[in-house]
C-alpha cells in the first residue's frame, strides 16, 4: 500500500467527491496547497538524485486538458484520463522524458467529466471506437489508491465503445468480478525477468503478471500482451526467447487462444541518461552508442539494422510458439 510522504493539492479538489475522499483518506499526511498541479516550482528545482524521493509524494488536482489524440494502433484515440505519472521507476519511462524529473503520480478527481466525454464521443460515432485511457499512467496501480478503474468499468455505458489500457502490475483482483460486458481490453506489459529486476523498479514480477493475465482471461476480459520495451542488451535473444517460452508454458489454454501481441522497441533520451546516472548510480546504462542513433532533439532509438534484426526475431519466435495469435504491430 502506497503511503505518500506528502500531499500536494489544488484547493478545487474539495468540490469533487473523489477529492474529498482522498483528503479524508490521507488526513494524517502532511499537505501543501498548490495553484497548479503542472507547475510545482520546488519540484522542478530539485536535483536529479532526488528523483525517487519526489515519487514518494502524491499530487492531486483536476484535469484541465481533455483533448483526444487520434491513434491507429490498438485504439482510435489516446484520452487524457484520471492520472499521470507513476510511483514505480522504470529507467526508460517516456513520462520522465516528457516531464523531466516530474514524473510523480498525479491524480485528477474530475473523473465524471472525463468519462462523460468518452461516452458522448462514442455514442455519436457511426463505428465502434476504442479509447486508450492509460497512456499517461498505470491504471491498475492507480486503482489501489483511488478505485478509479473499478468506477470507470462500472460506469462505462457506451453501446459502441471500448476502453483499453496497459499495465505492469498484477493487482487485478478488484476488477475481476465486474460486469465489464467485454468492453475493456487489458494489455499486460512484459519483459524478461532479468530486465524487470534491473530496469523496471517498483513493478510486479513476471510471475505475477502472467498469473494476472490468466485471471483476467478467466473473468472474460479481452487481453493483449505488450513485449515492451524491448531492450537490446548483450544477450537479448536468449532473454526474450526464454520470455516467449515461459509465456507459452505458463499461460492457460484459454488465455493463449485469444491474446494478441504488440512489440515495442525502447526509445531513450538525454534526460533519462542524466537522471538515471544520479538517481540510480549503480544501475545498468541503457544508452548504447554502438546500437543507438539520434531521433530528434536529445532522443535516441535503435539503429535500423538492429530494429530489423529484432523484428525478424520476434516474428519468427512468436509465430513458432503462438502460431494462431495476431501480432498487431512491431515498432
Amino acid at each position: 500500500m502506497f503511503k505518500p510522504k506528502a500531499i500536494y493539492f489544488e484547493k478545487e479538489i474539495e468540490n469533487y467527491q473523489l477529492g474529498k475522499e482522498l483528503l479524508e483518506k490521507y488526513k494524517d499526511t502532511p499537505k501543501i496547497e498548490i495553484q497548479n498541479h503542472n507547475a510545482i516550482e520546488e519540484m522542478r528545482k530539485k536535483e536529479n538524485k532526488e528523483f525517487l524521493n519526489m515519487k514518494a509524494n502524491l499530487i492531486i488536482g483536476t484535469r484541465k486538458t481533455h483533448k483526444f489524440v487520434e491513434n491507429h494502433k490498438i485504439s482510435d484515440y489516446l484520452v487524457p484520463y484520471t492520472s499521470s505519472g507513476c510511483i514505480a521507476a522504470c529507467m526508460y519511462c517516456y513520462l520522465v522524458c516528457n516531464y523531466n524529473k516530474c514524473a510523480y503520480l498525479r491524480l485528477f478527481v474530475n473523473r465524471e467529466e472525463m468519462l462523460d466525454k468518452i461516452i458522448k464521443v462514442s455514442n455519436k460515432s457511426e463505428k465502434e471506437l476504442t479509447f486508450e485511457i492509460g497512456s499517461n499512467s498505470d491504471l491498475i496501480l492507480e486503482n489501489t489508491i483511488t478505485k478509479n478503474l473499478v468506477w470507470t468499468i462500472e460506469n462505462f455505458k457506451a453501446d459502441k465503445g471500448n476502453l483499453t489500457f496497459p499495465t505492469k502490475f498484477d493487482m487485478v483482483d478488484e476488477i475481476l468480478p465486474l460486469n465489464h460486458k467485454g468492453k475493456t481490453i487489458v494489455r499486460m506489459s512484459v519483459n524478461p525477468e532479468e530486465i524487470i529486476n534491473k530496469v523496471e523498479f517498483g513493478t510486479s514480477r513476471l510471475k505475477g503478471r502472467i498469473e494476472a493475465i490468466n485471471k483476467l482471461k478467466e473473468a472474460g476480459y479481452k487481453i493483449g500482451i505488450l513485449i515492451a520495451p524491448v531492450i537490446f542488451v548483450e544477450n537479448w535473444e536468449e532473454l526474450y526467447l526464454e520470455l516467449i517460452k515461459r509465456l507459452n508454458e505458463e499461460l492457460t489454454e484459454k488465455a493463449k487462444k485469444e491474446i494478441f501481441f504488440e512489440v515495442i522497441f525502447m526509445t531513450y533520451s538525454y534526460v533519462h541518461t542524466k537522471i538515471n546516472e544520479e538517481a540510480f548510480p549503480n544501475a545498468i546504462n541503457l544508452y548504447n552508442k554502438e546500437k543507438m542513433t539520434g531521433r530528434g532533439r536529445g532522443k535516441y532509438w535503435y539503429k535500423e539494422e538492429i530494429r530489423k534484426e529484432g523484428e525478424k526475431f520476434f516474428k519468427e519466435q512468436l509465430k513458432k510458439y503462438f502460431p494462431n495469435n495476431e501480432i498487431v504491430y512491431i515498432v
